[in-house]
């Protein structure tokens, strides 16, 4: 581990001396191997954490859209800012920090990895990367992807370190930020760690976002969407769609459709083409699931598809009659679970939005677009989506609020998270 972090302190110091229109022209490199070799680190995708074939291509290249993003645009985002005062000269510059760590899952183990070391890396850090044990040849991989793409030794380094080792690498002076995609705990302990050694971290935690139809909505594209907001990668996504809520009178008619399409959706074999849903990651992860949905229907709640558990599967389910007490409504549900809330007015809709502890992202269905753009501040969320699932673009910043954590990452914010910015003033004398 030692030698890791000195490689990467001593790499980064000429790393940074490079211009920055140097050092995006790795960014095409790296993006010629993604597409090039799409389909092989797919499947390693699809072996290692079981997600459907066709989702994991669809993964490696919205890795290689990142490289082109920031190869057209970084270097506009990070140029020196100037600043006009009463002195002679004033301008901001944007210097990189260091070595930054990244501790990364294993939901997208190429998208959430590329998406933390390709900023940071064209802002002139170098990375380590401690990631997720159960997709260890997803993460030797990528370090050789780096690798041949031309990134200088020690640019990118896999730190194949226990979870129990992530709060030494922090405390290590080399180490001079870090990023952290995960659960609500594992932040709690990384950004601990970070403010006793009073070192800046961004933190990706989880989300239980709501996807709120209102009955003026085209409900044939609302199913859909909501369909795939929760259901893909078997909801094992931080900004999937979750929990549910629907105005009571179209209650019936979206119950209706909604079973029907995701009846439709066809589970097997991860790697066949048309697999749409794959097993969870883990068997612990399904029992876990499985607790949330037994606890509800124990409270409450009413099971209309699905709910069964065969090892690390688990049945596409649907839970209505769904009240802010149960667990699939005030915890989040790694999987592909969706509870179902029904709401009067949209008041009562914002407030069972904002009755979460987490402030990732909502999505809102509906057809009166100027009228729901008025109430775009009364929810509490790192992200506002309308008539559109809440995802990811390499073009908006990302990140949450409230137990979803803080800092974002995309776009001109997350190149600037791991930059000093530093302001200068000159006078002539």
């Amino acid at each position: 581990m030692n030698s890791t972090l000195e490689l990467a302190k001593t790499t980064q110091k000429t790393w940074q001396e490079n211009s920055i229109s140097k050092r995006v022209i790795y960014l095409q490199n790296l993006q010629r191997i993604l597409l090039k070799n799409k389909e092989t680190y797919a499947r390693l995708i699809t072996t290692e954490m079981h997600k459907p074939i066709t989702q994991a291509i669809a993964e490696v290249e919205k890795c290689a859209l990142l490289c082109d993003y920031y190869l057209e645009n970084a270097e506009s985002f990070l140029e020196t800012k100037k600043i006009k005062t009463e002195n002679s000269e004033s301008y901001v510059s944007y210097e990189p920090l260091g070595v930054v760590l990244g501790v990364m899952p294993w939901n997208f183990p190429f998208w959430q990895v590329f998406r933390f070391a390709v900023p940071t890396l064209t802002a002139g850090n170098t990375v380590v990367v401690k990631h997720a044990s159960n997709v260890p040849k997803c993460a030797t991989t990528i370090q050789t992807i780096f690798e041949e793409a031309g990134f200088p030794k020690g640019c990118y380094q896999n730190l194949p370190i226990p979870s129990n080792k992530v709060a030494e690498v922090i405390a290590n002076p080399i180490i001079k930020a870090v990023s952290l995609t995960g659960s609500e705990q594992a932040g709690i302990a990384v950004a601990t760690e970070a403010g006793k050694h009073l070192k800046k971290c961004v933190l990706e935690l989880g989300g239980n976002n709501a996807f709120i139809i209102l009955e003026d909505a085209n409900l044939e594209k609302a199913v859909a969407s909501a369909v795939n907001a929760r259901m893909q990668n078997a909801g094992q996504s931080c900004i999937a769609a979750k929990r549910f809520l629907v105005q009571e009178s179209i209650h019936d008619a979206l119950i209706s459709q909604f079973k029907a399409a995701v009846e439709k959706l066809k589970s097997g074999n991860p790697l066949n083409n048309d697999t749409q849903i794959g097993s969870l990651a883990r068997v612990d992860l399904a029992k876990e699931l499985e607790i949330q949905v037994k606890k509800s229907i124990v409270m409450g709640a009413q099971l209309i598809l699905g709910g069964n558990r065969n090892e690390a599967f688990f049945e596409p389910t649907i839970l209505i009659q769904v009240t802010p007490v149960m667990p699939v409504f005030k915890e989040e549900t790694f999987g592909p679970v969706a509870a179902i809330t029904s709401f009067q007015t949209l008041d009562d809709a914002i407030k069972l939005s904002n009755q979460s502890d987490f402030g990732l992202g909502v999505s809102i269905f509906t057809q009166n677009i100027e009228f729901i753009k008025t109430k775009i501040s009364a929810f509490n969320e790192g992200a506002v989506f309308i008539n559109e699932m809440v995802k990811s673009d390499p073009r908006l910043p990302f990140g949450g609020i409230k137990k979803s954590g803080y800092g974002r990452e995309l776009a001109e914010d997350g190149i600037k998270e791991f930059v000093n910015v530093k302001t200068v003033v000159i006078n002539k004398l």
